[in-house]
């Protein structure tokens, strides 16, 4: 049989057995994604920074309890650092009117209510390593009780104070941490409280901002938040396969391991710099440091590791 032919046939069979697995994984894809509880940005995946800045005391209580309930509902251990201008009994009459079986997640440990300001401050220090460092060792507990992650939400009381600059700071580290953890933040913010330039600085920290005013939804959808809804519209079967151990992986960076889904769907890397919004220099970069990670001769070799063919 001559080679060209033998490629086509191992290609084919390759791309028949990709489509079984992706078929098989769509429950591995969906339970990837987290329903966030908020409509307007509906699910999204594990390390997404989301931004409230909410009108009044009802808009902060229906966004975080929405949030909240979803993630009570996804075996997610949920952790609320509360401060003005709501109390913890405002919290925990919120949540109970939302989902009656509170008193049961309490009992379990599923749902933490902490003071805010006795987390974000020791005295009256800002520590942001301290805090993001806390966050991490709740993240480890909670997955080693069996949770799926890690759902946060604080609420910024430091807006106009001394604080304002560190914690600006804070959110852009948080931000970074998040990457490939089994963690959703959300953080919510006064409008009244807030200048419009502590609205930019806001934004430039976080995937995605919205404000609720009286009631309504108002989106504002960052550049990364496109991007990634795009990467997820473009990669659920890929992320499906990606999803599951193969040699090398723990090897890949992040960036690495989406060129590698596009690579695995058969994306061309015209069509893979245009979705990941690089150039294809930069997919072909990827592909030959995958490759040389991996191991693999040439892509159909590469797509045979991954899938385990």
């Amino acid at each position: 049989m001559p080679r060209s032919k033998a490629d086509a046939d191992d290609a084919a069979n390759l791309l028949s057995a990709m489509h079984r697995k992706v078929e098989a994984a769509d429950e591995t894809v969906a339970s990837a994604l987290r329903d966030t509880g908020i409509g307007v940005i509906g699910d999204m995946p594990w390390g997404t920074h989301i931004c409230v800045f909410y009108q009044t005391k009802k808009d902060l209580l229906d966004a975080a309890v929405a949030y909240f309930e979803a993630g009570l509902h996804g075996n997610e251990f949920c952790v609320w650092a509360i401060s003005d201008p709501i109390t913890e009994a405002d919290a925990r009459q919120a949540l109970r009117l939302a989902r009656p079986s509170l008193d049961q997640h309490l009992a379990r440990g599923q749902i933490e209510l902490l003071p805010g300001r006795e987390w974000y401050l020791e005295g009256d220090q800002f520590d942001l390593q301290r805090i993001t460092g806390g966050w991490n060792a709740k993240l480890r507990s909670a997955l080693a009780k069996g949770y799926d992650g890690l759902r946060i939400s604080g609420n910024a009381f430091w807006v106009a104070t001394s604080h304002w600059t560190s914690f600006c700071e804070y959110e852009h580290e948080l931000d970074r941490s998040l990457a490939d953890q089994n963690m959703i933040v959300l953080c919510t913010y006064s409008l009244k409280a807030s200048r419009a330039v502590d609205i930019l600085d806001v934004a430039r920290a976080h995937q995605c901002t919205l404000a609720r005013r009286n009631g309504s939804w108002e989106f504002l959808e960052t550049p990364e938040l496109k991007r990634a809804k795009q990467e997820i519209k473009n990669l659920n079967g890929a992320i499906g396969v990606l999803s599951q151990p193969f040699p090398g992986h723990k090897s890949l960076t992040p960036r690495e391991r989406v060129t590698l889904a596009q690579i695995v769907r058969g994306a061309s890397s015209k069509e893979a710099a245009r979705t990941l919004s690089v150039s294809p220099r930069t997919i072909e970069f990827h592909r030959t440091n995958i490759m040389r990670k991996l191991g693999a001769k040439n892509t159909v070799d590469l797509v045979r590791r991954v899938l385990g063919e």
